[in-house]
């Protein structure tokens, strides 16, 4: 969505007319900018913080060269989301039911039946020996 997207969802959803959407988003980004340069923070309730955050000055290296460099201290816009945004965002966690693992049924009949002749001819001798 670009600005002029975000002009229209607004004029549609508040009634305003275009130019009064574009007016009043003007100016809240304005006032987000001021109170940030001024190293205040803004807090959107539900929706996020806005803060800008000091970068002390550092030596780097340039990449090309291998010489290093000063890169001096900045000060940069920093976006903290809140419950809100992060809950409308996210993705709805299905909770998947346990997948059963394969049973080898053939392979577990096979070895019931041969222990069932083993016994089986274990009796067999048992009851020749015992008539004889």
């Amino acid at each position: 969505m670009n600005k002029s997207e975000l002009v229209d969802a607004v004029a549609a959803k508040s009634g305003l007319t275009k130019a009064q959407a574009a007016d009043a988003i003007d100016a809240t980004v304005g006032a987000i900018q001021e109170a940030l340069k001024a190293g205040d923070q803004v807090t959107l309730v539900g929706f996020g913080v806005f803060a800008s955050a000091e970068r002390p000055a550092r030596t780097g290296r340039n990449p090309r060269t291998g010489a290093e460099i000063q890169i001096p201290a900045s000060r940069l816009p920093k976006f903290k989301p809140g419950k809100g945004l992060r809950d409308a965002v996210a993705l709805p966690v299905a909770v998947a039911a346990p997948v059963p693992t394969p049973v080898k049924t053939e392979v577990k009949t096979e070895k019931v039946v041969a222990k069932a002749e083993k016994s089986a001819t274990k009796a067999e001798k048992s009851s020749k020996k015992g008539s004889k």
